[in-house]
């Protein structure tokens, strides 16, 4: 009977290898270690590729809590939206993580499903996990957020919307300018009986008080509308066009609040033969890639959702680094990108 094979030996856990660990590999100081993690364009590029390799050839994994205790940050940022599940937020997302990453801060995300009582349990859950700054989407906000935020002293900036009393920093466009701005251009076009689908938060709510306001301005009489349960869907708004157009005086130009919704108005309106936009008129918002794929094309509003993150990113960082920092309010505005739909 051949003798049993000895054990393999155990790789070490990677928080058993100390930063001590991979000085000693690499040949250098513990300090050294440190600033490869954090400070690497301060190393020569022969001493990095030593501390990367004994990082690797070790397995060691950073001790992020202790650094965050020892700094008093834990370089990350927790960001808020709506939704996860559309496109609309996506682009503010890319620009916020594009300006955090260059300067080595980590983006955690959280979903709110439209509950201001959802935002203030992630709120008080980001709080607690000590992130260095938060972004948050609108400017209405469950009681009590405010106060948290403002204990809590880091910066915070408010999106896709605008308000005379942000928390701290904000970055966006007037929702209700936008819904004005979308009344003005459809009578323009001639069209005087207006109608919106959209849905129940306090955007899409400013959006279609401002469509109201243009068309009272005009003398076009009641806007029709149809407000969704949030988040709504592209066969949410097809069952919405077909109630307004089962009216006793149908609409002849519509604005939707969003561009998928619009999305699903256009795919009613081929399912019904509606020919666009000469019995009906169609514009959504946001300009989304889909907005100049689909057939017609989507006349929507442009609202710069990819600037709006990154501008947040940059005014973060600025009060994060000490930086003088002026500017508290962005307004980025919007603007009318004019398509086949109308």
């Amino acid at each position: 009977m051949s003798p049993a094979p000895p054990p393999r030996k155990r790789r070490a856990p990677p928080d058993s290898v100390r930063m001590e660990d991979v000085a000693r590999a690499a040949g250098v100081s513990a300090i050294t270690v440190s600033r490869a993690l954090n400070a690497p364009d301060k190393l020569s590029p022969a001493t990095l590729r030593a501390v990367r390799a004994a990082i690797e050839r070790l397995r060691y994994v950073p001790n992020l809590t202790a650094g965050s205790l020892a700094s008093n940050r834990s370089r990350t940022v927790a960001v808020i939206v709506p939704t996860v599940n559309s496109s609309i937020f996506s682009d503010t997302i890319d620009g916020l993580a594009q300006a955090l990453a260059s300067h080595r801060y980590q983006l955690l995300l959280g979903q709110t499903n439209y509950r201001l009582e959802e935002e203030s349990a992630l709120v008080q859950a980001f709080l607690g996990r000590r992130v260095d700054g938060l972004v948050l989407t609108g400017v209405h906000h469950a009681r009590g957020v405010r106060s948290s935020i403002v204990r809590a002293g880091i910066p915070v900036v408010e999106t896709w919307d605008l308000s005379d009393r942000p928390i701290h920093l904000l970055v966006g466009f007037s929702n209700h300018a936008a819904g004005f701005a979308a009344g003005h251009y459809l009578l323009g076009k001639g069209h005087t009986r207006l109608a919106y689908i959209g849905g129940t938060d306090d955007r899409s709510i400013a959006r279609l008080q401002g469509f109201r306001e243009a068309a009272r301005e005009a003398g076009a009489g009641e806007v029709a509308s149809v407000q969704l349960a949030v988040p709504a869907s592209p066969a949410d708004a097809a069952a919405a066009l077909a109630e307004l157009m089962g009216a006793a005086a149908p609409p002849r130009a519509l604005f939707c609040s969003n561009d998928m919704l619009a999305a699903g108005a256009l795919f009613e309106c081929a399912r019904r033969r509606i020919a666009v936009p000469r019995d009906l008129a169609i514009m959504g918002f946001a300009d989304l890639p889909i907005a100049a794929s689909i057939e017609p094309r989507l006349t929507s509003m442009q609202v710069r959702a990819g600037e709006m993150g990154l501008r947040a990113g940059q005014m973060l960082l600025a009060h994060l680094e000490g930086k003088d920092a002026h500017e508290r309010i962005a307004n980025l505005g919007f603007s009318v990108v004019e398509r086949d739909s109308a």
